[in-house]
C-alpha cells in the first residue's frame, strides 16, 4: 500500500498556495441548522460514548430512510451501524464478511481507498475496467470470476465518472451475483447529487440483491461535514452482527455530538436536496465552460462533483505529457491543484489522458481557478 494520491495533492496545494480542485470537499460551510445542532449537543454534555453502533435516534433516522430506499424492513438495531466515514464502513463490511484470499471485482477506475481496504482485510482487489462512457459492463464482470471471487465492490453514482448506473446495468449485475453468489458491496456517498432529471437506484432495492448487499453511505458530502467523519453501513441479517462487531473494535464509536447534528441534518425539507442539487449543477456548469475554455476535453458528468478532463491537447511542458507530472506541474506553476487520471486505476496504461477535477467549491474559488487556467493555456 502507498499512500492516498488524493491526500497527497491536496498537502502540495497547501504547500504551493494552490487552489485545491483536487481533494472532493468543499470549501463553503454546512446549513446553519447542522452546526448549531452541534454546539447544542457538546452544550448539552452529550461528550462521551454512545452506543457502539450508532446514536439511536441516528439510527432511527437512517432506519426510516432506508426502509424506505431499500424496500425491506432495516430495523435500527439490528441492521445499522454508524461508522467513521464510509472508508471506515467500507473497511468494517470488507473484514466481516472476506476471508483471506478471498478476490473482490472492483470495478475501475475507482477511489484509491478500494484496494487498500480490500488489503487491510486480507483479500485480493481484482480490477475490471468500465467499458465505454463508463457504463458497467457485466460481461468483463462475469469474465474476471474465478472460484476464490467472493464479493463486488461497486460505487454508484461513481466517483470519478459520474456515472448513474442504470436499472438495466444493476439487473444484469443482480444476475451475475445471484449466478456466483457473491456478496455486492456498494458506496453510495453520491446518491443526493444526482443532475438532469435522473435519480439514484440503490442496488440493494432490487429483490435479487436484497439479501445479498451491504450498503455503505455517509452525510459528509450532502451536507458539507466531509471533515465530521460520518458514515452508516446497512446490512442485511446475514451479515448485521458481524458488521456491528468488526465496527466495534475498529473505532468504538463515531463522534457523539456529531452524530447527534447529524439528526438535524437528516430533518431537513426536501427543499433542501432541490437546492443543493440546483447549486451543484450551476457549479458542474461553470466548471465545465471554464475546462472547456482552457482547452480540456471533457464530459459531463451525470452526477457526483467531479469532472475527468483530458490534457493532451494543451501546450504543457514536455514533462507534463505523464498524468502526475502534469498534475504536479499544474498545482505548482499554474496554481490549481487537482488528481491525476492513473490514481483511480491499478491496470497499467490507464487514465494516462486525464485528470480529476473537484467542482465541491464555492463559485468565486471556480472562477479563481478559471483565471489561473486561462492565463497558463492563453485562452
Amino acid at each position: 500500500m502507498t499512500e492516498s494520491v488524493i491526500r497527497e495533492m491536496t498537502r502540495l496545494a497547501l504547500d504551493h498556495g494552490a487552489i485545491n480542485l483536487s481533494q472532493g470537499y468543499p470549501d463553503f460551510d454546512p446549513p446553519a441548522a447542522i452546526t448549531e445542532a452541534a454546539k447544542r449537543a457538546i452544550d448539552g454534555g452529550e461528550n462521551q460514548y454512545t452506543v457502539t453502533w450508532g446514536y439511536p435516534p441516528l439510527r432511527e433516522r437512517l432506519a426510516a430512510q432506508y426502509t424506505a430506499q431499500l424496500g425491506w424492513d432495516v430495523d435500527p438495531l439490528r441492521h445499522v451501524s454508524v461508522t467513521c466515514g464510509v472508508t471506515e464502513g467500507l473497511c468494517a463490511a470488507l473484514l466481516a464478511t472476506l476471508d483471506p484470499g478471498d478476490e473482490v471485482l472492483v470495478p475501475e477506475p475507482a477511489h484509491d481507498n478500494y484496494r487498500p481496504a480490500c488489503y487491510l482485510a486480507d483479500a485480493e482487489p481484482v480490477a475490471v475496467l468500465l467499458g465505454p462512457g463508463g457504463r458497467l459492463d457485466v460481461e468483463r464482470l462475469a469474465a474476471a470470476v474465478t472460484p476464490r471471487t467472493r464479493a463486488v465492490l461497486l460505487n454508484t453514482p461513481h466517483n470519478p465518472t459520474g456515472r448513474v448506473f442504470d436499472h438495466g446495468e444493476l439487473e444484469a449485475l443482480a444476475e451475475l451475483c445471484e449466478r456466483h453468489d457473491l456478496l455486492l458491496l456498494t458506496d453510495e456517498i453520491y446518491d443526493r447529487l444526482v443532475f438532469d432529471g435522473r435519480s439514484h437506484l440503490s442496488p440493494g432495492s432490487l429483490q435479487a440483491l436484497a439479501d445479498r448487499t451491504i450498503t455503505v453511505s455517509g452525510l459528509g458530502k450532502t451536507f458539507a461535514v466531509t471533515g465530521w467523519r460520518l458514515g452508516y453501513v446497512i446490512a442485511p441479517d446475514r451479515w448485521a452482527s458481524a458488521v456491528h462487531t468488526v465496527h466495534d473494535f475498529l473505532t468504538i464509536c463515531a463522534p457523539t455530538p456529531l452524530q447527534s447534528a447529524a439528526c438535524a441534518a437528516l430533518d431537513l425539507p426536501p427543499e433542501y436536496y432541490r437546492g443543493l442539487v440546483a447549486e451543484y449543477d450551476e457549479r458542474r456548469a461553470l466548471m465545465l465552460g471554464i475546462l472547456s475554455g482552457a482547452g480540456f476535453v471533457a464530459d459531463r458528468p451525470e452526477a457526483a462533483y467531479y469532472v475527468l478532463a483530458d490534457f493532451r491537447g494543451l501546450p504543457v511542458p514536455e514533462a507534463g505529457l505523464d498524468p502526475t507530472a502534469f498534475a504536479r506541474w499544474l498545482t505548482v506553476d499554474v496554481g490549481v491543484a487537482v488528481v491525476p487520471g492513473d490514481a483511480a486505476y491499478s491496470i497499467e496504461g490507464c487514465g494516462t489522458d486525464v485528470v480529476r477535477f473537484a467542482f465541491c467549491k464555492r463559485l468565486e474559488t471556480l472562477h479563481a481557478a478559471g483565471d489561473r487556467l486561462r492565463a497558463a493555456f492563453g485562452s
